[in-house]
């Protein structure tokens, strides 16, 4: 009988994994096309992160909050992943939301190299 219910719950386990899917593109649609997506630095990301995270409560100078602050290029670019991931997964910003458009802007901009453009 053991044997059965063991057999039962293995099988149920491979074929609830088995039906998982963790592709971003499928999750947050859209794929992962970054064409015609700007993302200049100065002009497309760092607005963003300066009015959605940047903030007093969150990440301004000074913070220890997470990362710490992200006030400059070289903060945001040291953590450029983990921004991503935190936008992408909708747990960051704390306070409010960003676009699916802003969304895609970090996340391109993340995918070619974070550059200081």
């Amino acid at each position: 009988m053991i044997k059965k219910v063991a057999g039962v719950l293995t099988g149920s386990m491979l074929l609830f994994y088995g039906c998982y899917n963790d592709k971003e593109e499928l999750l947050y649609g859209g794929g992962n096309s970054c064409e015609g997506v700007s993302t200049s630095f100065a002009t497309n990301v760092n607005p963003i992160i300066q009015s959605s995270c940047a903030i007093p409560t969150c990440h301004a100078a000074g913070s220890t909050n997470g990362p710490g602050p992200l006030t400059t290029y070289a903060q945001i670019k040291n953590v450029a992943v983990d921004i991503k991931s935190a936008v992408v997964s909708r747990f960051m910003p704390k306070t409010g939301s960003l676009t699916d458009s802003q969304i895609k802007t970090i996340s391109c901009w993340v995918d070619s190299g974070a550059p200081n453009n």
